[in-house]
């Protein structure tokens, strides 16, 4: 069999000069494009020549440099707050070291406590780049130690108390501790990094015992609100009570008052009256006597006092008007019982 004929179309042919006339262009265009470079707004550079650092603190605006890779920059965003995030990732990050190697998020945040119980912790730190020499030449990859850093602390403080504390009340105190060492240990590595905040963003107990300790933390806030009511009503009770017995006390003081100052008074009277008996003993008595029944009779009411001798006396009828006499039992006649017989 004949093999096929194929038909190849001609090819444009280039000269030699042509072709070194483009390689001479390519050169030219790459090298004008390389002579300058632009630094944002919110960025600062570092100029390499042949890998040495030969300026810094380039700051934003148009700059140039030798073309054809005999210098390079380096651009960071030292004046953007930039964030990491520990437990959990946020997507669309801009940072490539907002968070660490997919499906690793369970790992990072699972943690033991003092007590030996276990916690899920979800934080954030925020940070800047403030030398940026040093976060580029200083140590290698910096971003990448400073999340080995921030993990390493923050276990360390959660595994110093109880999970109590991790959980409820001693959020903050774990935030200014993990600040403080983060940024001690940033200044010793040289990292050329600041911490500015660092935030507990999720604290929460294991899936399989968070239903048992929701119940606990029922409790402990239905206990907290008996303590109030309890000392609510305490604090209602107990000064009512002072109050009631500062005002018995009072009176009692002045009743004592009352009756020392009274038996003052009859003591005086009685020394008065022996004086005066002394003097004149017949007038004395006689005075005291007609006193007394001024005193006494008229508490008696309307009274007919008889003569002993007097006998068939008719009974007493009131006339005051408006006034009916009570009725009168039947007895034998005798006395009224209204007479008095002297």
């Amino acid at each position: 069999m004949s093999r096929p004929v194929i038909d190849v179309p001609n090819l444009p042919k280039f000269s030699p000069k042509a072709i070194g006339l483009g390689i001479l262009a390519l050169l030219v265009f790459l090298t004008l494009n390389g002579l300058w470079y632009q630094v944002p707004a919110e960025s600062e550079a570092v100029k390499l020549r042949f890998g040495r650092l030969v300026e810094e603190g380039i700051k934003p605006g148009l700059h140039y440099k030798l073309p054809l890779g005999i210098e390079t920059v380096d651009i960071q965003p030292v004046q953007r707050q930039l964030k990491m995030e520990f437990g959990f990732s946020t997507p669309g990050a801009t940072n490539d070291f907002q968070y660490g190697a997919r499906g690793e998020e369970e790992n990072v945040k699972s943690m033991v406590t003092g007590d030996l119980n276990s916690a899920h912790v979800e934080w954030v730190v925020q940070y800047r780049i403030t030398n940026l020499a040093d976060y580029l030449f200083k140590v290698r990859e910096a971003a990448e130690t400073l999340r080995d850093v921030s993990e390493s602390v923050m276990r360390e403080i959660v595994g110093d108390r109880t999970v109590d504390e991790v959980l409820t009340i001693g959020r903050l105190e774990i935030e200014t501790e993990a600040l403080g060492k983060i940024n001690h240990i940033a200044k010793l590595y040289d990292l050329g990094l600041t911490i500015d905040q660092i935030q507990l963003k999720g604290v929460n107990p294991p899936p399989a015992v968070r239903a048992s300790f929701e119940e606990v933390n029922n409790a402990q806030q239905e206990r907290e609100t008996l303590i109030n009511v309890a000392k609510g009503e305490y604090n209602k009770a107990v000064p009512r009570a002072k109050g009631e017995a500062d005002q018995k006390l009072s009176e009692a003081e002045g009743d004592a008052l009352k009756r020392i100052n009274e038996s003052i008074g009859d003591a005086a009277r009685f020394k008065a009256i022996y004086a005066a008996y002394a003097n004149a003993p017949d007038v004395t008595r006689q005075r005291l006597y007609f006193e007394t029944m001024s005193e006494i009779l008229p508490r008696l009411g309307n009274k007919v006092i008889l003569d002993e001798a007097a006998s068939n006396v008719l009974p007493f009828l009131p006339l005051t008007p408006g006034t009916i006499p009570p009725p009168r039992p039947a007895t034998p006649a005798a006395t009224p019982a209204t007479a008095v017989r002297r």
